[in-house]
């Protein structure tokens, strides 16, 4: 008996079977683009041993001008064959089935050869594209084609037809980027002409015995967009031409509405995928923010689906699906939707991996194996990357005793948790609780470490984290002044006039708390919706609200303000900075930057602006935050350098750069991972 009977089902697809409904979406990692196609072919095996049902490949380009990026992984040539034959061996072997995604962008391509229906640029793109005339049009449809019959030479057991986020296919659907007036332009039936062909001409060249999964966009979030009745229309021909599976897909990438950020409500589009359901024959696949068994399992058994897609969760644990069905699913480890090592690193030409799970796209090259020499290791501090380092000795077997000042594991994960919209830091606490009970690890927490404790141990590692930077502002001992610690802690109560001080990371978290009061948007999906304009397409084309956006009132008037005359959030996530920044002016924040803090008083903040401090002015607040970066806090460490005790700095007290849990994690693995 599983607690899952709807995600572990198998799905008959007739000519095969796929073991469960779960489908490890496409991701755009960078592993095929390094070309070492043993580490490809080794990340995707440890999802087939994971048991995953169905994998796709990143986007794989047809053609050069198609290719998101110079460069990029495309499947033109016979050594493209040979290669992609290493990863659907591995697969297979593994016990597992995968797809190649055919990804191509059209005018988000990149590149000056970039093309597409009409001569429309990207607003996320430099590059304005050709539009292609007749012959160029059946070249697209011609290579395309050829590059599924190729992945069926590679041995893949099928292919996903990207037709969504705002790709070539999806560009030749709506009027905001198709302006023809041909025969592949005006009307729907001609708009829709050119992902029809290609699923029938895709069916004719593959044969029956080849899944043909299509991603279709049914929310486009863009002004113009499709309307509900288009998607079903489409949906039903797309059907017709042969595919086996329709997939979701969920905005464009030029849309301002959040759609897999951690913000975002568990499933927020899974209603979205079932207003489809009924309406087709083959399949359906949901996706968006699924990211427990729990979720999947209410998603199919509400029928919002036939099955679930789910990417980045696939990074942070390549075994999600057997401990699903090994009963345990709490020793999954959490997706938390941050972007930080997966979409962050894609959008800057990075290889991917994960916060939560560094191994992620590493498989080969960060290898956690037995210790041929078991030691005694303590880990100081229990923050992530304490809690990295101590997980990954433990696993290799070391003897590890975590010794923390708090009361609580988690470190400032624990402050994170209480931010709107950070809501999935409380299970990644909770899962380093499972797992550090599991793996038998000494914790001994409200203790203080000290030289005398950690002289009996082989290895001493250092992960104290970080103390709040002194801004030296005067009147900052004032009664009226508070760290981001006494806030998050809820150790004070801030008026109804607040300013923060340092826009970093923390600023905008301090910040977004602040404006918020009662439920979390990111907990009540129809507040989420309303707060960010998002509409049912059945209703508004391409579900945008006429409206727009509107949010609830703040809960407080905050000023955010910051040394650099720059703008507000810009070394934030490359994701998700626009989501934060976008977040809190719809809750008013006034945003202030190039100042210099003069003095603080019953009346605020006392600010002037440039290096002559001129323009003084008073920033009237009931109460100052101040969020001005952070030091390492290496006082332990020190004195164990004093009393000649060797040992290893990680994480904060290492470097202190804006609470990097992305770079604390990884840094306990590998140190970890070598002791």
């Amino acid at each position: 008996m599983t607690d899952y009977p709807h995600m572990l089902a198998p799905l008959d697809l007739g000519f095969t079977t796929l073991k469960n409904r779960v489908l490890m979406g496409s991701m755009h990692t960078g592993l095929e683009e390094t070309k070492d196609w043993n580490r490809v072919a080794e990340f995707y095996a440890e999802r087939a041993r994971g048991e995953v049902g169905l994998m796709v490949t990143g986007g794989i380009g047809p053609n050069l001008e198609g290719s998101v990026l110079p460069g990029a992984a495309m499947m033109v040539t016979q050594d493209d064959i040979d290669n992609h034959s290493i990863v659907t061996r591995r697969v297979h072997d593994a016990g597992g089935k995968i797809a190649m995604q055919i990804l191509h962008a059209g005018r988000y391509a990149y590149g000056p050869k970039c093309v597409a229906p009409s001569p429309v640029k990207s607003p996320i793109s430099p590059f304005p594209p050709a539009e292609l005339d007749e012959d160029g049009i059946e070249k697209q449809i011609s290579d395309i084609v050829a590059t599924a019959q190729r992945a069926q030479e590679a041995g893949y057991d099928g292919v996903e037809i990207m037709g969504s986020e705002g790709y070539f296919l999806n560009q030749f659907l709506v009027t905001h980027t198709n302006k023809r007036t041909d025969r592949w332009g005006g009307s729907y039936e001609n708009r829709m002409r050119l992902p029809i062909e290609v699923v029938r001409r895709t069916r004719e060249a593959v044969g029956t015995d080849f899944i043909i999964i299509y991603r279709l966009s049914m929310i486009d979030l863009v002004p113009n967009g499709s309307t509900h009745d288009e998607v079903v229309q489409l949906a039903k021909e797309i059907e017709k031409a042969g595919a086996t599976i329709i997939n979701t897909g969920i905005g464009w990438h030029e849309a301002r509405i959040p759609t897999i950020a951690t913000s975002v409500p568990r499933a927020a589009f899974a209603w979205v995928t079932k207003k489809l359901m009924g309406q087709v024959s083959i399949p359906v696949i949901t996706s968006n923010r699924i990211n427990t068994p729990e979720v999947a399992e209410e998603v199919l058994s509400t029928g919002c689906a036939d099955m679930v897609s789910m990417a980045r969760p696939m990074l942070a644990d390549a075994h999600f699906v057997r401990k699903a069905m090994e009963g345990k699913a709490n020793h999954i480890a959490p997706c938390i939707a941050c972007n930080q090592a997966c979409l962050d690193h894609t959008f800057s030409g990075k290889l991917s991996s994960c916060l939560v799970n560094p191994r992620a796209c590493s498989e080969t090259e960060l290898v956690v194996e037995p210790a041929s020499t078991k030691k005694s290791i303590a880990v100081v501090g229990a923050g992530p990357a304490g809690l990295s380092a101590a997980m990954t000795a433990a696993e290799r077997g070391h003897s590890v005793t975590i010794i923390d000042r708090s009361d609580e594991i988690g470190g400032q994960l624990n402050m994170a948790k209480q931010v709107p919209g950070k809501e999935e830091f409380w299970g990644l606490v909770d899962w380093y609780r499972t797992m550090v009970a599991d793996m038998g690890i000494d914790v001994r927490l409200n203790t203080e470490a000290t030289t005398e404790m950690l002289q009996g141990f082989d290895e001493v590692i250092i992960a104290t984290g970080v103390l709040p930077r002194d801004p030296a502002i005067p009147g900052q001992d004032g009664a009226n002044v508070h760290s981001y610690i006494d806030v998050l802690k809820k150790r004070a109560t801030p008026g109804k006039r607040v300013a923060v001080v340092g826009a970093g990371g923390i600023g905008f978290d301090v910040s977004e708390y602040l404006v918020h009061e009662g439920e979390s948007p990111t907990e009540n999906l129809p507040d989420w919706m309303v707060e960010w304009g998002v509409s049912d397409p059945a209703e508004h084309r391409g579900g945008l609200s006429p409206e727009g956006p509107k949010p609830e009132a703040p809960a407080r008037a905050v000023t955010l303000l910051q040394r650099k005359a720059e703008k507000h959030g810009r070394r934030l996530g490359k994701t998700t900075g626009w989501i934060h920044r976008a977040a809190l002016k719809m809750k008013n924040v006034e945003f202030v930057g190039g100042v210099n803090y003069e003095r603080i008083d019953e009346k605020g903040l006392h600010v002037s602006f440039g290096e002559a401090r001129e323009n003084p002015t008073l920033i009237e607040a009931d109460d100052i935050i101040l969020c001005a970066g952070q030091v390492p806090d290496r006082s332990l460490a020190d004195a164990l350098s004093d009393a000649g005790i060797v040992h290893h700095i990680i994480g904060g007290a290492d470097v202190a750069s804006e609470l990097d849990a992305k770079r604390a994690i990884d840094q306990g693995t590998r140190l970890a991972a070598t002791l």
